[in-house]
Formats: C-alpha cells, sequence, structure tokens
C-alpha cells in the first residue's frame, strides 16, 4: 500500500501495478480494456517503449541501490534557501479583519 501522488475517487492510498510486456497492441488494448471494467482499478496507464531496461523497475530496487533524488547541489535537503528581509509590499501581515464581504449574486 503506497501514497498517491493525488486523491483518485476520494483514495488517498492504494496499490500500483507495473506489467512489462511484449504483446502486440491488441492484446494490450484488450488487457486496459479489462483493467477498465474492473471496479478496483482507478487508473491504467500504458506506456510504449522501444527496449525494456533489464533488471527490477525502479520502485521494486532498494533504497540504497537507486542512490540519490538528483543533483540537489549543497542545498540541504528539506530547507529552502535564506531570503533575507523581503519587502512585502502592500500585504501587510496578513491577518486582520479582511474588511466587509460583497453580496453574491
Amino acid at each position: 500500500m503506497r501514497t498517491l501522488a493525488y486523491k483518485i475517487n476520494k483514495n488517498r492510498k492504494g496499490h500500483y501495478a507495473f506489467l512489462r510486456t511484449d504483446a502486440p497492441s491488441g492484446a494490450v488494448l484488450e488487457m486496459e480494456r479489462l483493467a477498465r471494467l474492473h471496479d478496483d482499478v482507478m487508473r491504467v496507464m500504458t506506456i510504449r517503449v522501444d527496449e525494456h531496461q533489464e533488471g527490477p523497475s525502479v520502485q521494486m530496487q532498494k533504497r540504497e541501490e537507486r542512490g540519490e533524488r538528483g543533483d540537489r547541489g549543497d542545498r540541504p535537503r528539506g530547507d529552502r534557501p535564506d531570503r533575507g528581509d523581503r519587502d512585502r509590499g502592500d500585504r501587510g501581515d496578513r491577518g486582520g479583519d479582511r474588511g466587509e464581504r460583497r453580496e453574491r449574486n
């Protein structure tokens, strides 16, 4: 069970399935059709590749085998760069009374 990137049909968690196959387009279309008919399947995505990569998929690799998640430079993980004292313009402190509400139509 994994957390989804965004809510799908009010679900926050789900299972991902990865299928690597070498099949004719008609067979792939039929697999997609059958998957979409199943109530438990929320999304179907098919990607055509010229050549399959050998070895386990990224999801199946252990974290230490995958390496880092890209070049982050000298920036510490999870921290934003220092912005100093920025001028907030006329936004003020964004607090307090917003004034009277206008009437809805």
